[in-house]
Protein backbone atom coordinates (compact mmCIF):
# COMPACT_ATOMS: atom_id res chain seq x y z
CA UNK A 1 0.00 0.00 0.00
CA UNK A 2 1.49 3.41 -1.18
CA UNK A 3 1.32 5.90 1.49
CA UNK A 4 0.02 9.40 0.59
CA UNK A 5 1.59 12.20 2.24
CA UNK A 6 -0.57 15.38 2.83
CA UNK A 7 1.31 18.38 3.27
CA UNK A 8 -0.30 21.74 5.17
CA UNK A 9 -1.16 24.99 3.18
CA UNK A 10 1.70 26.61 5.16
CA UNK A 11 4.64 23.65 3.93
CA UNK A 12 3.18 24.02 0.27
CA UNK A 13 4.00 28.08 0.81
CA UNK A 14 7.12 27.21 1.84
CA UNK A 15 7.95 24.67 -0.82
CA UNK A 16 6.90 27.03 -3.50
CA UNK A 17 8.93 29.27 -2.14
CA UNK A 18 11.84 27.58 -1.99
CA UNK A 19 11.53 26.37 -5.89
CA UNK A 20 11.23 30.02 -7.03
CA UNK A 21 14.26 31.06 -5.00
CA UNK A 22 16.36 28.15 -6.50
CA UNK A 23 14.88 29.17 -10.16
CA UNK A 24 16.25 32.74 -9.40
CA UNK A 25 19.65 31.34 -8.23
CA UNK A 26 19.89 29.44 -10.96
CA UNK A 27 18.88 31.86 -13.51
CA UNK A 28 21.56 34.84 -11.88
CA UNK A 29 24.35 31.76 -12.40
CA UNK A 30 23.40 31.51 -15.82
CA UNK A 31 23.38 35.45 -16.23
CA UNK A 32 26.92 35.58 -14.35
CA UNK A 33 29.15 32.84 -16.53
CA UNK A 34 27.58 34.44 -19.94
CA UNK A 35 28.35 38.17 -18.95
CA UNK A 36 31.84 36.72 -18.26
CA UNK A 37 32.29 36.03 -21.64
CA UNK A 38 31.32 38.51 -23.19
CA UNK A 39 33.41 40.48 -20.82
CA UNK A 40 36.99 38.41 -22.29
CA UNK A 41 35.40 39.41 -25.38
CA UNK A 42 35.89 43.19 -24.97
CA UNK A 43 39.47 42.72 -24.20
CA UNK A 44 40.19 41.47 -28.16
CA UNK A 45 39.64 43.55 -31.10
CA UNK A 46 38.50 42.32 -34.36
CA UNK A 47 41.23 43.10 -37.29
CA UNK A 48 39.88 45.60 -39.57
CA UNK A 49 40.52 43.83 -42.60
CA UNK A 50 38.24 40.80 -41.16
CA UNK A 51 34.56 41.01 -43.00
CA UNK A 52 31.73 40.18 -40.34
CA UNK A 53 28.38 39.60 -42.14
CA UNK A 54 25.15 38.52 -40.08
CA UNK A 55 22.63 36.43 -41.71
CA UNK A 56 19.91 33.80 -40.49
CA UNK A 57 20.48 30.13 -41.16
CA UNK A 58 17.15 28.21 -41.21
CA UNK A 59 15.85 30.29 -37.81
CA UNK A 60 19.29 29.99 -36.09
CA UNK A 61 21.66 33.23 -36.07
CA UNK A 62 24.53 32.77 -37.85
CA UNK A 63 27.74 35.27 -38.77
CA UNK A 64 30.19 34.89 -41.65
CA UNK A 65 33.52 35.35 -40.62
CA UNK A 66 36.34 35.81 -43.66
CA UNK A 67 39.94 37.27 -43.55
CA UNK A 68 41.10 38.36 -46.65
CA UNK A 69 42.91 35.10 -48.14
CA UNK A 70 39.59 33.03 -47.28
CA UNK A 71 38.77 31.28 -50.73
CA UNK A 72 35.12 31.38 -51.03
CA UNK A 73 34.37 27.33 -51.36
CA UNK A 74 36.62 26.35 -48.03
CA UNK A 75 34.24 26.81 -45.06
CA UNK A 76 34.70 26.20 -41.52
CA UNK A 77 31.50 25.35 -39.27
CA UNK A 78 32.29 26.92 -35.99
CA UNK A 79 30.54 26.00 -32.62
CA UNK A 80 32.10 27.99 -29.95
CA UNK A 81 32.30 27.00 -26.10
CA UNK A 82 30.64 28.46 -23.06
CA UNK A 83 29.62 25.05 -21.30
CA UNK A 84 25.83 24.60 -23.54
CA UNK A 85 24.48 27.65 -21.60
CA UNK A 86 27.28 30.84 -22.59
CA UNK A 87 28.82 32.22 -25.23
CA UNK A 88 28.06 33.68 -28.58
CA UNK A 89 28.70 35.12 -32.19
CA UNK A 90 30.32 38.35 -29.93
CA UNK A 91 32.11 36.23 -27.82
CA UNK A 92 34.15 34.05 -30.17
CA UNK A 93 34.34 36.56 -32.83
CA UNK A 94 38.19 37.14 -32.59
CA UNK A 95 39.07 33.78 -32.54
CA UNK A 96 37.40 32.86 -35.34
CA UNK A 97 38.84 35.37 -37.14
CA UNK A 98 42.36 34.11 -36.80
CA UNK A 99 41.12 30.56 -37.63
CA UNK A 100 39.91 32.11 -41.09
CA UNK A 101 42.86 33.86 -41.59
CA UNK A 102 45.06 30.67 -41.07
CA UNK A 103 43.01 28.08 -42.98
CA UNK A 104 42.33 30.91 -45.43
CA UNK A 105 38.53 29.83 -45.44
CA UNK A 106 34.95 31.24 -44.63
CA UNK A 107 33.65 30.72 -41.43
CA UNK A 108 30.17 29.59 -40.35
CA UNK A 109 29.92 30.41 -36.73
CA UNK A 110 26.05 29.71 -35.90
CA UNK A 111 24.11 31.36 -32.80
CA UNK A 112 22.98 27.74 -31.38
CA UNK A 113 20.32 27.47 -28.89
CA UNK A 114 21.58 27.44 -24.93
CA UNK A 115 20.30 26.06 -21.71
CA UNK A 116 18.60 26.20 -19.57
CA UNK A 117 16.12 27.98 -21.92
CA UNK A 118 16.77 24.82 -24.61
CA UNK A 119 18.46 21.65 -23.17
CA UNK A 120 19.76 19.19 -24.78
CA UNK A 121 19.50 17.82 -27.90
CA UNK A 122 18.61 21.50 -28.95
CA UNK A 123 22.41 22.30 -29.94
CA UNK A 124 22.86 18.89 -31.83
CA UNK A 125 19.76 19.54 -33.50
CA UNK A 126 21.09 23.47 -34.78
CA UNK A 127 24.58 22.49 -36.03
CA UNK A 128 23.23 19.38 -37.98
CA UNK A 129 20.72 21.91 -39.30
CA UNK A 130 23.59 24.49 -40.27
CA UNK A 131 25.52 21.90 -41.99
CA UNK A 132 22.76 20.65 -44.24
CA UNK A 133 22.20 23.89 -45.00
CA UNK A 134 25.47 24.87 -46.21
CA UNK A 135 25.23 21.46 -48.34
CA UNK A 136 21.99 21.67 -49.74
CA UNK A 137 21.11 25.12 -49.70
CA UNK A 138 24.51 27.13 -50.52
CA UNK A 139 26.03 23.81 -52.40
CA UNK A 140 29.00 23.37 -50.84
CA UNK A 141 30.60 20.34 -51.19
CA UNK A 142 30.97 18.24 -48.16
CA UNK A 143 34.91 17.52 -48.76
CA UNK A 144 35.25 21.32 -48.57
CA UNK A 145 33.43 21.90 -44.69
CA UNK A 146 35.24 21.14 -41.31
CA UNK A 147 33.41 21.33 -38.59
CA UNK A 148 35.36 22.84 -35.48
CA UNK A 149 34.65 23.76 -31.90
CA UNK A 150 36.30 25.02 -28.48
CA UNK A 151 34.81 23.11 -25.04
CA UNK A 152 31.26 22.44 -25.08
CA UNK A 153 31.47 23.42 -28.79
CA UNK A 154 34.27 20.48 -29.46
CA UNK A 155 31.98 18.20 -28.01
CA UNK A 156 29.12 19.21 -30.17
CA UNK A 157 31.40 19.16 -32.89
CA UNK A 158 31.74 15.46 -32.37
CA UNK A 159 27.88 14.99 -31.67
CA UNK A 160 27.57 16.62 -34.86
CA UNK A 161 29.76 13.84 -36.61
CA UNK A 162 27.37 10.91 -35.16
CA UNK A 163 24.69 12.55 -35.59
CA UNK A 164 25.70 13.13 -39.32
CA UNK A 165 26.75 9.39 -39.61
CA UNK A 166 23.87 7.96 -38.07
CA UNK A 167 21.39 10.02 -40.34
CA UNK A 168 23.33 9.03 -43.13
CA UNK A 169 24.84 12.50 -44.19
CA UNK A 170 27.71 13.31 -46.46
CA UNK A 171 30.58 13.80 -43.98
CA UNK A 172 32.64 16.86 -43.57
CA UNK A 173 36.33 16.29 -44.30
CA UNK A 174 37.41 16.55 -40.62
CA UNK A 175 36.51 17.82 -37.31
CA UNK A 176 38.30 19.88 -34.91
CA UNK A 177 38.37 19.19 -31.25
CA UNK A 178 39.91 22.19 -28.55
CA UNK A 179 39.92 21.31 -25.63
CA UNK A 180 36.40 19.34 -26.68
CA UNK A 181 34.07 18.43 -23.30
CA UNK A 182 33.28 15.02 -24.76
CA UNK A 183 31.83 13.24 -20.46
CA UNK A 184 29.11 15.65 -19.36
CA UNK A 185 29.15 12.92 -16.57
CA UNK A 186 32.00 13.94 -15.48
CA UNK A 187 34.04 10.61 -14.58
CA UNK A 188 37.35 11.41 -15.84
CA UNK A 189 40.21 11.25 -13.45
CA UNK A 190 41.80 14.68 -15.14
CA UNK A 191 38.68 16.04 -13.28
CA UNK A 192 40.14 15.37 -9.92
CA UNK A 193 43.83 15.45 -10.42
CA UNK A 194 43.77 18.88 -12.19
CA UNK A 195 40.54 20.75 -9.93
CA UNK A 196 43.51 22.67 -8.61
CA UNK A 197 45.54 23.54 -11.71
CA UNK A 198 43.03 24.54 -13.80
CA UNK A 199 42.77 28.30 -14.10
CA UNK A 200 39.47 28.38 -16.08
CA UNK A 201 36.79 25.66 -15.20
CA UNK A 202 35.60 24.74 -11.80
CA UNK A 203 34.14 21.22 -10.93
CA UNK A 204 31.15 23.13 -9.25
CA UNK A 205 30.81 25.30 -13.02
CA UNK A 206 31.10 22.41 -14.94
CA UNK A 207 28.70 20.05 -13.25
CA UNK A 208 26.41 22.74 -12.82
CA UNK A 209 26.73 23.26 -16.90
CA UNK A 210 25.95 19.54 -17.37
CA UNK A 211 22.96 19.10 -15.44
CA UNK A 212 21.22 22.46 -16.83
CA UNK A 213 22.43 21.14 -20.76
CA UNK A 214 20.98 17.27 -20.03
CA UNK A 215 17.98 17.83 -17.89
CA UNK A 216 16.62 14.25 -17.64
CA UNK A 217 19.29 12.95 -20.53
CA UNK A 218 21.64 9.96 -19.38
CA UNK A 219 24.85 11.59 -19.71
CA UNK A 220 26.20 8.75 -21.24
CA UNK A 221 23.99 9.20 -24.48
CA UNK A 222 26.49 9.80 -27.07
CA UNK A 223 25.39 12.44 -28.71
CA UNK A 224 25.26 14.57 -25.10
CA UNK A 225 28.48 12.79 -24.65
CA UNK A 226 30.31 11.88 -27.84
CA UNK A 227 33.35 9.56 -25.33
CA UNK A 228 30.28 6.89 -25.12
CA UNK A 229 29.96 6.80 -28.53
CA UNK A 230 30.61 4.67 -31.49
CA UNK A 231 32.95 6.40 -33.53
CA UNK A 232 33.78 4.25 -36.08
CA UNK A 233 33.45 5.71 -40.02
CA UNK A 234 33.62 9.40 -38.97
CA UNK A 235 36.50 11.71 -40.89
CA UNK A 236 39.60 12.48 -39.93
CA UNK A 237 39.78 14.49 -36.43
CA UNK A 238 42.84 17.01 -34.86
CA UNK A 239 42.26 17.16 -31.05
CA UNK A 240 44.26 20.47 -29.12
CA UNK A 241 44.24 19.82 -25.37
CA UNK A 242 46.27 21.01 -22.64
CA UNK A 243 47.84 19.21 -19.20
CA UNK A 244 46.46 21.52 -16.90
CA UNK A 245 42.67 21.54 -17.52
CA UNK A 246 39.97 19.53 -16.08
CA UNK A 247 38.67 18.31 -19.54
CA UNK A 248 42.54 17.04 -20.30
CA UNK A 249 41.33 13.56 -19.78
CA UNK A 250 37.88 13.85 -21.88
CA UNK A 251 40.21 14.53 -24.98
CA UNK A 252 42.72 11.82 -24.05
CA UNK A 253 40.62 9.59 -23.76
CA UNK A 254 37.70 9.96 -26.69
CA UNK A 255 41.35 10.16 -29.24
CA UNK A 256 42.01 7.04 -27.77
CA UNK A 257 38.75 5.62 -28.66
CA UNK A 258 38.48 7.40 -32.27
CA UNK A 259 42.33 5.39 -32.67
CA UNK A 260 40.32 1.96 -31.95
CA UNK A 261 37.59 2.44 -34.36
CA UNK A 262 40.37 3.17 -36.66
CA UNK A 263 39.81 6.81 -36.99
CA UNK A 264 42.52 8.96 -38.14
CA UNK A 265 42.68 10.85 -35.33
CA UNK A 266 45.42 13.33 -34.34
CA UNK A 267 45.82 14.20 -30.01
CA UNK A 268 47.69 17.56 -29.82
CA UNK A 269 49.06 17.79 -26.29
CA UNK A 270 50.23 21.02 -24.85
CA UNK A 271 52.45 20.67 -21.50
CA UNK A 272 51.43 23.23 -19.09
CA UNK A 273 48.41 25.04 -21.11
CA UNK A 274 45.28 26.08 -19.85
CA UNK A 275 41.77 25.62 -21.06
CA UNK A 276 41.54 26.43 -25.21
CA UNK A 277 44.46 28.48 -25.33
CA UNK A 278 44.51 29.30 -28.26
CA UNK A 279 42.03 31.70 -27.19
CA UNK A 280 44.48 33.85 -25.91
CA UNK A 281 46.21 34.00 -29.22
CA UNK A 282 46.11 38.01 -29.32
CA UNK A 283 48.12 38.04 -25.80
CA UNK A 284 50.17 34.60 -25.61
CA UNK A 285 52.83 33.27 -28.70
CA UNK A 286 51.47 30.32 -27.24
CA UNK A 287 48.07 30.57 -28.27
CA UNK A 288 48.91 32.09 -31.28
CA UNK A 289 51.06 28.84 -31.91
CA UNK A 290 48.05 26.62 -31.49
CA UNK A 291 46.29 28.66 -34.08
CA UNK A 292 49.15 27.92 -36.73
CA UNK A 293 48.67 24.05 -36.21
CA UNK A 294 45.23 24.14 -36.37
CA UNK A 295 45.79 25.94 -40.28
CA UNK A 296 48.49 22.84 -40.80
CA UNK A 297 46.12 20.36 -40.03
CA UNK A 298 43.21 21.96 -42.57
CA UNK A 299 46.08 22.46 -45.02
CA UNK A 300 45.40 18.67 -45.43
CA UNK A 301 42.01 18.91 -46.62
CA UNK A 302 41.22 21.90 -47.86
CA UNK A 303 44.03 21.83 -50.86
Amino acid sequence: MVKVLVVSKGMEFIIKALKERNAQDIKERVKKSRDGLEELAKLLKIPKDVTCVTLDVKGIPAEWVSAPQAREDKIILYLHGGGYVGGSLNSHRELVSRLSRTTMARVLMIDYRLAPEYPFPAAVEDSTKAYKWLIKDQDINSKNIIIMGDSAGGGLTFATLINLRDKGEPLPAAGVGLSPWTDLGITQESYRTNKKIDPFISIDGIIFSAELYLGDTDYKNPLASPIYADLKGLPPLYIQVGTAELLYDDSVVIAKRAKEADVDVTLDIWEDMPHVFSAFAAVAPEGQKGIEKIGEFTANFFI
